[in-house]
């Protein structure tokens, strides 16, 4: 992934109003309703009279946050990181990122150590439910607010008393059901495919398995290669073996695979080349640039968005109104779900509307 700190760094350190008027091209874009563009500015601007009015030229006061995800050597989580620079960049918010390094321990002391540093809120994807809660109740009773992005911090249920303002999401089972409709469409409702799965520990991975078994309970004469999903943690070398093994496995030829994410697919497909299974339909869950070359390329068959800049750039667009705006957190929904369009050749004009959106550049989708 292209690094664009330089180039956002030159076109956004001029004052606020630089930014107002980068955000009104934004909603007359469409990214940005016009009611939530006069509820952003409001909020930026801060409750009248308040501290938080008090950074340069009469801006918004910089804010801190601590960002982390599940591990930037994934494109999505590092689209997830320029999103929220860029964006902290606009809205006058200092990014420290935590690598989770797809290592929930890892994660887990990194987050240990936010727990105990000065941030006036926190967004956190993290790798494995629970694995986070500790170090959240701690900043919960230091009084600094958490969004949870993608996948569950803690249960529903739990959120509120742990900590976690509200919880930013897609759909994630919708998402795994558009891709394993097309996928079963395109292969006539029956066959062989194959299950590469996320973290099982992960609730999004556990909502597009779910998304997966929805969808194929509906086609019999379809079978899972191995009997069900094959957890590969999000790696793309797991994947790919695990992905050679079951090819080399099978006399007869596969008739598709569905992925949990685009890279793990990616990563997958050389493999397929000049075997019996070359013709196996693939498809997976992301969406962004990568995957969308190649759907271009003819490679990848379809992919359904997982809208991790909308994600990302929420979740810190939360964060700053419960500082700016002194908001409570019963004030807040428990989970705000973001929608996910479904691409592949046969939408060319989604095709081409991803591409923009999820540009670096302007990290909208």
């Amino acid at each position: 992934m292209t690094d664009h700190n330089s180039e956002r760094h030159s076109q956004n350190s001029s004052s606020g109003g630089s930014r107002r008027q980068f955000l009104e091209q934004v909603s007359a874009a469409g990214g940005i309703s016009a009611l939530g563009m006069a509820g952003l500015l409001a909020g930026c601007a801060g409750k009248s009279g308040s501290s938080n009015t008090s950074g340069t030229n009469g801006g918004p006061k910089k804010l801190k946050a601590a960002f982390s995800n599940a591990g930037l050597q994934s494109s999505w989580c590092m689209l997830g990181k320029q999103t929220a620079e860029l964006w902290g960049e606009l809205l006058n918010v200092d990014i420290t990122w935590f690598d989770g390094e797809f290592d929930p321990e890892k994660q887990r002391n990194k987050i240990d150590q936010v727990a105990q540093q000065k941030f006036d809120f926190c967004c956190f994807q993290a790798i494995q439910s629970d694995i986070l809660a500790p170090p959240v109740k701690r900043l919960k009773q230091r009084k600094i607010p958490v969004i949870s992005i993608d996948t569950h911090l803690v249960e529903p249920e739990k959120m509120k008393e742990t900590g976690v303002w509200s919880f930013v999401t897609a759909d994630q089972s919708g998402m795994a059901e558009s891709s394993v409709q097309y996928l079963a469409e395109k292969i006539g409702g029956k066959g062989k495919v194959i299950h590469i799965g996320g973290h099982s520990g992960h609730s999004g991975a556990q909502g597009r398995a779910a998304g997966y078994e929805s969808v194929m309970s509906k086609y019999p004469e379809v079978e899972t290669v191995g009997g069900g999903v094959r957890w590969c943690d999000w790696k793309k070398e797991k994947a790919r073996d695990t992905f050679e093994s079951m090819l080399t496995s099978e006399t007869t030829p596969i008739a598709g695979a569905f992925f949990h994410s685009d890279d793990m697919a990616l990563a997958c497909i050389p493999a397929v080349e000049g075997t019996i299974h070359k013709n196996m339909v693939i498809v997976g869950v992301d969406g962004q640039r990568e995957g969308l070359d190649s759907i271009k390329a003819g490679e990848l068959d379809a992919t359904t968005v997982n809208p991790v800049c909308r994600l990302h750039s929420l979740a810190l667009l939360i964060g700053q109104f419960i500082v700016r705006n002194e908001e409570k957190i019963e004030d807040l929904p428990l989970q705000i779900t973001a929608s996910s369009p479904f691409v592949s050749t046969e939408t060319p004009s989604m095709l081409e509307a991803m591409y923009y959106l999820a540009d670096p550049k302007h990290c909208l989708v």
